[in-house]
């Protein structure tokens, strides 16, 4: 069976709950109600024979309503199948965590909560990954201005000095063109 076949098996077995599917160069996605996003998803992992979660990740669709989107790709083991799985989500609701289908799922789950604000109902350990505790905001939400917010947190992090400032690696901030920024060029000179 291909990822097209395990499409068509879904919309058999949800009917409506499945509200599209469509391939594109290749890569079948099947757009699911959020109410069926853990059945359709332990559909796959436990009959469909997809054993590895590739990916979890969102989008922000700020302006619109619902405003976010889950994106899941799935895949089997020798590589034959992918299968990407979307479910629309409102500000208010809550998606159901799929770690217990596929435990590798807990830290991309954990970091579409702490970028985008996302919650997901029966994870086991929900908490912040990348930004500390208490941090007030969600920094990959569209409505997140790009030059930051302030914090209280302290620079504990920072040194006075970059620890690579004039190394190898180093890009050179301004110059004259991209060719004088590069750090191999300075090894010419």
């Amino acid at each position: 069976m291909s990822a097209t076949d395990d499409a068509t098996t879904l919309r058999e077995a949800f009917g409506e709950k499945i509200l599209s599917t469509h391939e594109f160069r290749g890569e079948t996605t099947v757009n699911v109600s959020l109410d069926a996003l853990h059945d359709v998803m332990a559909k796959c992992g436990k009959e469909l024979g997809y054993e590895i979660i590739h990916d979890v990740a969102s989008l922000d669709h700020f302006g619109e309503d619902p405003r976010f989107e889950m994106v899941y790709h799935v895949c089997t083991l020798d590589d034959s199948k992918h299968l990407r799985v979307k479910a629309k989500v409102s500000e208010e609701e809550e998606v159901p965590s799929v770690t217990d289908i596929w435990p590798g799922a807990d830290w991309h789950e954990r970091e579409v909560f702490d970028m985008m604000g996302i919650p997901f109902s029966g994870h086991p350990n929900l908490k912040r990954i990348l930004m500390w505790d208490g941090y007030p905001f969600y920094p990959l939400r569209k409505d997140f201005p790009l030059a930051g917010r302030p914090s209280d947190m302290p620079d504990v992090a920072f040194t006075g000095v970059a620890p690579l400032e004039g190394g190898p690696f180093v890009t050179c901030a301004g110059g004259e063109d991209t060719v004088r920024r590069e750090p191999r060029s300075r090894e010419m000179e």
